[in-house]
């Protein structure tokens, strides 16, 4: 596509991003200059568009020359279209031209000039090859030689004599020869003998173009040459073309040339693979297709709005050292190695780039983390802003002769030049302010730690940059020492960094609030200008995307509907961590619709864009307050997304729990009331109302399966299948049937296939949509729906919820067994058990709807949720399935089950502290939230009540005595266990498959629910000495709980096959190929010693 519309890339251009003039407007589509200088201009910011991604290392050093446009010439008349358009035309042509031999000249000229593109290579080669040899020949007499041979091609070409006056047989030694001769010309030769050897083939050029192209016209100009050279001069020695100006490889603007026409020349394969790296190809033609989307006209850098960037930071990674990058995992796998295999193109470009650089170890620490999701990333990405302004300003001032000649090839030296590049640094800096506000760089930089030592790097690197954060200082105040916070701001100076500001705060801003929203407020106001653009530290920006913000700052003074102006602009967001894993690739998919799609829809035309995260109070606000929010697709920053199953998870609980509090908040409140009832529908189901949706597709599989137990448990069923109205009526069955959809995740998909078939394709879509099923996207969006529900559905019940780190790193290694219990457990693992027991009980005593295919469709459905709930953590784990690490895996976790708690003891250090941490909402919340947790445990005595009288030895008795029994059963069990308490390791560490066996007979829901009631009912039971008998009994269910789990895992590792194929699911191809590879080497290493 960009191949068949570049043409018209160069006018889009100049109507989107070029600022028209009064003088320009008069002049347009009448004066060619003005065109001409239009399109220098775009070929000034393409090409510094080019040279960023060759330096980002996603581009080798042929692609970019392929893709560089040139400056426009004043000498050639055709124009010069960047060479990947032009590549293969000269050899086409040159064959075209050998099979011509007795044929008119106007059937070669038209078949030539039917394709554009060979028709300007051809023309751009013989008018550069003809200035490259007037150039580099010093002897006035040699360079008139070559203009009287032009002439004469110029006269037979015109008389369409070409092909009777020149043989096109000798144009394969010509060529040959032309391209040995551009060849030399690029070589870093400093040889005594290498300007003869270029004069060698420069004349065997001559001799071939004379004597074997040229019929007779060559012979004349020679002998003419040759009898004038005779008449002045009395040397009868003579040499022809043996002066030549070598230093002429030393002008930037000559060598281009050279290049451009040695790739011309050469290049025989078609480049339509061209760049072959795949981000390189997305970046171009999301530039190209953005030229043509409607956008306020670009106006001067000095009448643009002035703005400012703010990058909130807490303790993320910087920049990785050497250590991280080089540290193995247990396969021996580096991150680096990994990294190496997910981007081999950019590796290898890299290493072609340094080549010999002496400090490659530092540079290869900027090309892992410029990969990840890393501070350093960020700040290069922002600083885009301040070189795209630069180059933009040069372009506003230039003069015509500065812009022709090219923004990297004017003389610095030269006053004029010197201040026209200062005024453009300093108009930058008027217009543009980047903050990073670094909350903790002060206590860092006290400790000396690594991270205190990268951000001075990065200040040090970008003068511009300005960092904040919040020192705390101890004064004395009317003589009692107190603890002053501060506000500060510093830059980068001379290998340290300077203060610059310093603001007396009230008291510490982060004990008010959330942390990162306070620590954007602390540095709020050291930004500048009339535009905030709030970026995340796991955000990133490209050079060429830069070039919009002028335009989409205009959209702030560009009126809307109601004659309103925006206050707040949402911009489109590409993700760019999908190649790292396939979960990544979800979640990449997932996002890209949501910011893309789901963005430009809940703005236009449903008008509800709040933007989201801890934002979106803002957003709120600013709707309240009669603002107008809009959503613009014409440009793009990155985003990185967590890659791993843990961080992914901790990132939807983060944002369930927020949506949680979203819904208890009054400002939800005050928008429901205000707006009217469409805009009402589509703000519930674009925000809160997705989650609580979620979380009532959870409960109706609960609500279900419980009503039908109880059916069963009580014989109502029975008697209700014998009525035979009431066993024809299917509506129950087509209702479960269609939210069965729902909790297989097949909708959650939805939006990413219509993403996709929007921009890439229906086809691309379809094929997308059955990779990600075969890559069990529904395991992952089925399991992602439990996470919702249990976090929204936790904070609605309790409120408040925390802060949870989800971490940036690449996700390769593997996730012990006890992570994945501690992460899981009461979100996942004990709703999928009880959903199981469910399921077995009704399976046993039920006798409805087992002809009904509808039926069997809600059951499996309810099946594939339980085994999703319960075992998706692992399938997605790094070689989850690998014997020695399930055999190290539960060494680890009998290790963290027997472990003794307590103050100072971390979670993943012993159950008890993990135990006592889970109820750490029960501590905190009101007798509201208590008494709603003790109802819900009611539903397990169900279980009890139920089975109780459908055993053998209750001879189908109904007497309240049988249940009394079974209560007498469960209070003798307690009792023993508060007698054995004392033997509490034995009873961990020593279960034999008897103790087993009886545990899983006494321990049965209403255990679980005497133990649910026991936490809420916390200190009642401290008071009366009952706790230590609830945490016993608490850890015989974690027991038999991780037993169930586990023995399937054991299970499947037992075959290697399982293993391969998981790995094949979680990573690409090349990634698979590198970890066996590694594995084998580890395994030679450790038997050769």
């Amino acid at each position: 596509m960009l191949r068949s519309r570049f043409e018209s890339v160069p006018s889009a251009f100049s109507e989107r991003l070029v600022p028209p003039s009064s003088k320009e407007e008069t002049k347009k589509n009448q004066d060619d200059s003005l065109e001409r200088k239009n399109i220098a201009k775009f070929s000034q910011v393409w090409n510094e568009f080019i040279y960023s991604m060759r330096m980002e290392d996603l581009i080798s050093d042929r692609e970019r020359d392929l893709l560089l446009v040139p400056y426009s010439s004043s000498t050639i008349p055709v124009v010069q279209w960047p060479p990947f358009l032009l590549a293969s035309k000269i050899p086409i042509a040159l064959d075209m031209a050998k099979d011509f031999k007795g044929k008119e000249d106007a059937d070669l000229f038209k078949k030539i000039k039917s394709d554009d593109y060979m028709s300007s290579a051809v023309i751009e080669c013989y008018e550069t090859l003809k200035e490259i040899l007037v150039s580099i020949l010093k002897d006035p007499r040699d360079k008139m030689i070559i203009n009287q041979i032009g002439e004469e091609v110029e006269a037979s070409i015109n008389g369409q004599r070409f092909l009777s006056e020149f043989r096109m047989s000798g144009m394969p030694s010509l060529h040959e020869k032309v391209e040995k001769f551009l060849k030399d010309l690029l070589e870093d030769n400093e040889n005594e003998l290498y300007e003869s050897q270029i004069i060698n083939v420069l004349q065997d050029i001559i001799e071939i173009i004379t004597q074997d192209v040229m019929m007779t016209k060559g012979h004349e100009i020679l002998e003419r040459d040759h009898r004038h050279y005779m008449d002045h001069s009395n040397d009868r020695k003579e040499q022809k073309f043996d002066k030549i100006d070598i230093s002429l490889r030393d002008n930037r603007t000559w060598k281009e040339k050279v290049v451009r026409l040695h790739l011309l020349w050469t290049v025989k394969e078609s480049a339509i693979n061209v760049p072959i790296n795949l981000e390189a190809r997305r970046r171009i033609t999301f530039f190209a297709n953005s030229l043509f989307m409607i956008m306020p006209n670009a106006p001067t850098v000095r009448k643009m709005l002035s703005f400012s960037v703010l990058t909130p930071y807490y303790k993320e990674d910087v920049l990785y050292s050497e250590e991280e990058l080089n540290k193995e995992n247990e396969d021996g796998i580096t991150t680096l190695f990994y990294l190496q295999k997910i981007y081999p193109e950019e590796w290898k470009n890299f290493e072609d780039r340094l080549k010999d650089n002496k400090d490659k170890s530092e540079h290869i620490r900027h090309w892992a983390s410029y990969r990840g999701q890393t501070l350093s990333r960020t700040v290069r990405g922002m600083m885009y802003y301040r070189e795209a302004l630069e180059l933009q300003c040069f372009l506003d001032y230039a003069k015509d002769d500065d812009i022709f000649s090219g923004y990297r090839t004017i003389a610095m030296n030269d006053r004029e030049h010197k201040a026209l590049m200062e005024r453009a640094k300093a108009l930058a800096d008027l217009k543009f302010t980047y903050v990073v506000s670094c909350q903790i760089y002060g206590s860092q930089k006290i400790a000396n730690d690594p991270h205190y030592n990268n951000i001075l790097t990065l200040m040090l690197t970008y003068p511009s940059l300005r960092v904040a954060y919040i020192d705390v200082k101890d004064e004395s105040i009317n003589g009692k020492p107190e603890k002053v916070y501060y506000s500060v701001l510093v830059k980068g100076g001379d290998k340290l960094d300077e203060e610059i500001y310093r603001i007396k705060l009230p008291g510490p801003p982060t004990e008010i609030g959330e942390g990162k929203p306070e620590n954007q407020n602390h540095a709020i106001i050291f930004t500048r200008g009339e535009a905030l653009q709030t970026i995340d530290m796991n955000q990133d920006n490209y050079f060429e995307e830069a070039f919009k913000m002028r335009n989409v700052l205009g959209e702030f003074l560009k009126e809307h509907c109601g004659h309103r102006r925006p206050t707040i602009l949402g911009l489109r967001e590409h993700i760019f961590t999908g190649s790292v894993s396939s979960l990544a690739w979800f979640m990449s998919n997932q996002e890209t619709s949501f910011v893309t799609i789901g963005q430009r829809i809940l703005a236009n035309p449903l008008r509800v864009r709040f933007h989201y995260a801890e934002d979106i109070f803002s957003g709120f606000n600013s709707t309240l307050r009669g603002g107008y929010i809009t959503h613009h697709e014409y440009i793009q920053v990155g985003k990185g997304r967590d890659v791993g199953m843990n961080q992914i998870s901790l990132f939807e609980a983060k944002v369930a729990n927020g949506n949680g509090e979203q819904t208890l908040s009054r400002d939800v409140y005050r928008l429901g009331r205000r707006f009217d009832f469409y805009r009402m529908l589509s703000f519930y189901f674009t925000t809160v109302g997705f989650y609580f949706s979620s979380m009532v597709t959870v409960l109706t599989v609960y609500v279900f399966l419980y009503g039908r137990l109880y059916m069963v448990l009580s014989g109502l069923e029975r008697r209700i299948l014998e009525d035979q109205t009431i066993r024809q009526s299917k509506a129950l069955e087509e209702a479960l049937a269609t939210q069965s959809v729902f909790q297989l995740g097949l909708l959650l998909v939805l939006p990413m296939v219509m993403e996709i078939g929007l921009e890439r394709g229906f086809r691309t879509a379809v094929g997308d949509f059955i990779i990600m099923q075969l890559q069990l996207a529904s395991v992952f969006f089925t399991f992602q729906l439990g996470t919702k529900a249990h976090y929204y559905g936790r904070t609605i019940l309790h409120g408040g919820s925390k802060y949870r780190a989800t971490g940036r790193g690449f996700v390769v290694f593997h996730a012990k067994f006890a992570d994945n219990y501690r992460m899981y457990s009461r979100s996942h693992f004990v709703k999928g058990l009880e959903l199981a027991i469910l399921l077995v009980v009704y399976e046993v005593y039920g006798e409805s709807y087992r002809s009904s295919n509808l039926y069997l469709f809600i059951t499996f459905s309810m099946w594939f949720l339980v085994a999703s709930w319960l075992f998706a953590p692992f399938v997605f784990n790094p070689s989850g399935f690998e014997w020695q690490k399930t055999v190290d895996d539960w060494t680890d976790w009998k290790r963290w089950m027997g472990n003794r708690g307590g103050i100072g003891i971390s979670t993943d250090k012993s159950w008890e502290s993990w135990w006592d941490g889970e109820q750490e909402h029960l501590k905190s919340t009101n007798i509201r939230g208590r008494v709603l947790e003790i109802i819900l445990a009611f539903r397990f005595f169900i279980y009890q009540y139920g089975i109780v009288y459908h055993l053998d030895i209750a001879h189908g008795s109904r007497s309240v005595l049988v249940y009394g029994l079974s209560w007498f059963v469960m209070a003798t069990v307690l009792l023993v266990l508060k007698l054995v308490s004392m033997g509490r390791r034995r009873f961990v560490c020593g279960l034999t498959i008897s103790d087993l066996f009886a545990a899983v007979l006494a321990f049965m829901p209403t255990g679980w629910a005497l133990l649910l009631i026991g936490q809420a009912c916390r200190p009642c039971l401290k008071g009366i000495g009952m706790w230590d008998s609830i945490m016993e009994l608490a850890r015989a269910y974690e027991c038999i709980m991780g037993l169930v789990i586990f023995m399937p895992v054991v299970i499947l590792s037992w075959f290697p096959f399982v293993s391969e194929f998981q790995t094949r699911l979680l990573f690409n191809q090349a990634f698979s190929r590198g970890l066996q590879i590694s594995m084998i080497l580890a395994g030679k290493q450790d038997k050769t010693k």
